[in-house]
This record gives structure tokens, sequence and C-alpha cells, in this order.
């Protein structure tokens, strides 16, 4: 795939090293990832392959800042806006998660007895404090979660959640549910950077097919999307193109 020489890369990863040491295992260290590069352009899916171990999720992890490296650079891009996430600070880290990062991994982590609703309209209000010192009495704001909710409920709809489960906590559901309110959160707020680790694990066909109408969507609106795609159908069907682990 050719790019325009005039667009910069949404992801750059230069000459990224991890390695993890084995506290257990005598401080052995384990070496992960050496020199790794890679660029993903804006409306681009590429898709990691290899063997499990090769670190595929590690890389996964570094492009959400969850890791550090010893060495190279991860370097994200939002319009004039750009953080490399190997020296960033913990502040712009969580700033480009809410505003920058969009992430859908292999298991929900939800905050207990918060229902699925909430739990996806949340993403769309966490870069959006009240005006007022109370957000109870904070008309503006209480729009804005009327809104999110809305655009939650959507969303949910479509991914074929019934109705009766959104004001229940997710951890009362079976994974393929769960699954569906990750990939809800991590889709209902449009980023530039898209990260996706085995999203359609645990979903019928069904659902599959709407998830790939989903990253779709977002490559057509510019996101740049990294994917690990165990089920072949669905990485050939999104993909631009792979990046392999040897």
């Amino acid at each position: 795939m050719k790019h325009d020489r005039n667009i910069l890369p949404a992801i750059e990863v230069r000459a990224l090293s991890k390695t993890f040491t084995l506290h257990l295992r005598g401080s052995q260290r384990l070496p992960v990832l050496q020199g790794f590069e890679m660029e993903v352009y804006p409306g681009e899916c590429v898709a990691l392959v290899g063997a499990s171990g090769q670190g595929k999720s590690t890389l996964m992890k570094c492009l959400y800042g969850s890791y550090g490296c010893e060495q190279g650079r991860v370097v994200l891009r939002a319009g004039h806006d750009s953080v490399d996430l190997a020296s960033a600070s913990p502040r712009q880290v969580l700033h480009w998660r809410r505003r920058g990062i969009s992430y859908v991994s292999q298991f929900l982590r939800a905050v207990p007895r918060v229902g699925a609703l909430d739990v996806v309209a949340e993403r769309l209000l966490e870069d959006l404090p009240p005006d007022g010192t109370d957000a109870l009495d904070d008309a503006r704001y209480a729009q804005q979660a009327a809104a999110a909710r809305e655009q939650a409920c959507t969303l949910l709809a479509r991914l074929n959640l019934p109705s009766a489960l959104w004001e229940l906590p997710p951890a009362t559901f079976s994974g393929g549910e769960q699954q569906r309110v990750n990939i809800a959160r991590g889709f209902v707020k449009p980023t530039p950077v898209l990260l996706l680790d085995e999203p359609t694990a645990s979903l019928d066909a069904a659902n599959r097919r709407i998830v790939v109408q989903l990253i779709a969507e977002a490559k057509a609106r510019g996101a740049a999307v990294v994917g690990i795609f165990h089920d072949e159908e669905v990485r050939d069907t999104v993909a631009t193109r792979q990046v392999g682990f040897a």
C-alpha cells in the first residue's frame, strides 16, 4: 500500500526493545522485542501475526503505554499533536489514553457494580469534567451524560446485547456478552489510534460480522488500527497488511 509522502504515520515504532526480568528464576532476562520497527498510517489496519510468545501482546501494551521499554521510540500522532510513549510522563500517557487511543483487550476490566451501559458511556465522559463542583447539579454535564448513554445504547443494541442486561454489572455476564461490552467501550469514542487484541474472541458469527463492520468504519474515518486476530477469516477481511513476528 503506497502512502502520501506528506502524511506522517499515526503510529511510528523505531528500534523498540523490551526485556522482562524473571525474578523467580534468578533474575533471568528474557528479551521479547529487539530493535522492532513499524509504521501504521491513518486508514490502515495492520495485523500482527506469529506464534504465541513472540511479542505481539507485548507490542500492544507498549503502544498503549502499559509497558516501558529499554530502547527505542513509540510515537503516536493526531493532527499536530504527538507523543513518544517511550519517554512520556504518566500524565501524558493518561491524556493519550483518554483522547487518542482506544483499546479492546481480551478481557473486560470494569468497576464492580457499575452497569454495562455506564461502563460504555463513561468512556465518552472521562475527559469532560463538569463546569461546576457538583456533577449532580451541573446541567451541562447531565446533558453530556445523557448523550453519552444514548450513544452507548445505540452501540450495545448494534452488538445484539439484550437491553435487559444494560443496567446490570458485566461481571454477571457470559464471556461473549462481556466481550460485546468490551468492544462497545473500545469503539464508542472515535480516536486516531485503535488497538484490538483478539476482539472477536468468544463471539458468534453474527457479532463477528458486526465487529468487522466497526473496524471498516474506523479505517474509513482515518483511524490507524493495530490488531491481533486469531480468526483468519476476520484478519483477512480487515487487515490492510500484516507484520510478522518470528
